[in-house]
Order: structure tokens, then C-alpha cells, then sequence
């Protein structure tokens, strides 16, 4: 597929999406907002991709919402369904014109990677925190700086935030819009793991390879039942404990090469069947 606003690569099983708006710090504006969730659908949709690493061109990873576009992030900018895989594209609109990005990254089924190069600022803060993991550097700065525009959070930022930081730190972080920066999105854990800059992609892809070496059924079902089981008590979790058991099942072959290759001492190679 063609994209007017990112590239797209195929690193072995992994997928390398840039934001390639540098001129504009890599600003959401409609195309790349498209362009984006065209690639997440793309990624869903090729069984040989199982990881998904995102970054931004040039000095930031996303400084937000573009809004010398003229975009209203308060409602959905158009009528038009986004390209997105079918479980997505349910009630996206209904999330607005920003919302629609958080929702199509965080319900990937497949692991994501932020390797946030720079500035990731408002939603693209939130577009960061959609994904399952973070890698920052020293030049990594993070601000949430909707309260600055007049604007509570949006893109998903009042639900993802408080999960991953705690109640307190987001409230912090909201309330005073302060930056975040290098080592210090370390220590509150907004971002995972911290390199140096100039080994960002290589350190991430290298993440990526080592979490796309295990089963792709098995990973699936593992991601769904954690997501679900933040929002529910020890008994629902349970059960969607044994559903993700029950669809890791699926696959077969990569049952028995899991047990073969215990037996064998060897390393396993999964398929996916």
C-alpha cells in the first residue's frame, strides 16, 4: 500500500512505522491520522507480521493534534469509515476525530512499540501510551498540555494515563502540563526501557524480534486477557483466563513444537498453526 504521510517497512516479522510529517513535528493531521490506522489494518492483516514498532521522523515522535489544520478534535472531522480491520472499525466515529486513533492503536491484536525519539506531546503522548510499550531516550520528552489549551484530556489520555503511571502521577502530570523528560519518563514508567538515541530503532526492533519469536495465537490471547482483566474482579479474570487458554489452543502445531521443543532442549519455532 501507498502512504502519502508515513513509511512502512517489513523488517522480518516486524513492521516499522514512521510518522513522516518532520516539517510539522510529525502533527495529526487527517492524512496521517488515515495513514496510520491504514497501517495498523495493513499489519492485522499480514499473518507474517507479528510485531508492530512505531516512531516518528526527524525531532519528534507526535506533537498532537495539527491545529493549523483547522481540525475540531471534539467530534469525528467526517462521516467517512476509517480503514481499519472490522472488530476497529465498530463505533470508531464515535470517538471523534482524535479519539479514533487511540482506539485503533490500543486494540491492535497484535504487540506495539512506541520508540519515542522526541517531543510526544498531547495526543501524541496519547498516541504512545496506546501502545503495549514505550522505549525513551535522552532526547524522549513527553508533555500532556491539554489543560494549556483550554481543553480537558482527550485521545484516550484520562483513561490510558492514570493505568499505566497510577491516579495521582496522571493527575499530576494533567494538572500542571509540566514536561517530562529523558530519564525522569523512566522513573514514573511512561516509558519501559531506556536507550541511548542513537541505538533507538536498533534497541526496539530488537524488542520486537524478541517478543515476535513466541507463539502468535498464544501472544494474542495473552494481550486481550490482560486488557480485559484491568477493568474486571478475580472471577471474571479467571474466566477470561480460560478463554485465552482455549484460543491459544487454536493453534496446534505450535502446541506440539511446545512441548517438543522442551523435550528436545531446543529452541521453539512457532508458526502461528
Amino acid at each position: 500500500m501507498t502512504y502519502e504521510a508515513i513509511t512502512f517497512e517489513r523488517i522480518g516479522p516486524v513492521a516499522l512505522v514512521t510518522l513522516n510529517r518532520p516539517e510539522m513535528l510529525n502533527a495529526l493531521n487527517k492524512t496521517l491520522q488515515d495513514d496510520s490506522r491504514a497501517a495498523c489494518a495493513e499489519v492485522e492483516a499480514d499473518d507474517s507480521i507479528r510485531v508492530m514498532v512505531v516512531t516518528g521522523a526527524g525531532r519528534a515522535f507526535c506533537a498532537g493534534a495539527d491545529l493549523g489544520s483547522g481540525a475540531d478534535t471534539s467530534r469525528s472531522e467526517d462521516n467517512d469509515t476509517p480503514p481499519a480491520t472490522a472488530p476497529q472499525a465498530q463505533r470508531l466515529d464515535e470517538y471523534g476525530w482524535i479519539g479514533r486513533q487511540a482506539m485503533a492503536f490500543y486494540r491492535m491484536t497484535k504487540p506495539t512499540i512506541a520508540a519515542v525519539n522526541g517531543a510526544a506531546v498531547g495526543a501524541g503522548m496519547s498516541l504512545s501510551l496506546a501502545c503495549d510499550l514505550r522505549i525513551g531516550t535522552p532526547n524522549t520528552r513527553m508533555r500532556t498540555t491539554f489543560i494549556e489549551r483550554n481543553l480537558s484530556p482527550d485521545s484516550g489520555m484520562s483513561w490510558l494515563l492514570p493505568r499505566i503511571v497510577g491516579y495521582s502521577k496522571a493527575v499530576d502530570l494533567m494538572f500542571t502540563s509540566r514536561d517530562i523528560r529523558g530519564e525522569e519518563a523512566l522513573t514514573l514508567g511512561l516509558v519501559d526501557r531506556f536507550v541511548p538515541a542513537d541505538r533507538l530503532i536498533e534497541e526496539s526492533l530488537a524488542l520486537a524480534n524478541d517478543i515476535a519469536k513466541w507463539p502468535p495465537l498464544a501472544m494474542r490471547a495473552a494481550k486481550r486477557t490482560i486488557q480485559r482483566n484491568m477493568l474486571v474482579d478475580l472471577e471474571e479474570a479467571l474466566r477470561n483466563e480460560t478463554f485465552g487458554h482455549v484460543f491459544s489452543r487454536r493453534a496446534p502445531k505450535d502446541a506440539a513444537e511446545s512441548r517438543a521443543s522442551f523435550f528436545e532442549q531446543r529452541p521453539p519455532r512457532f508458526t502461528g498453526e
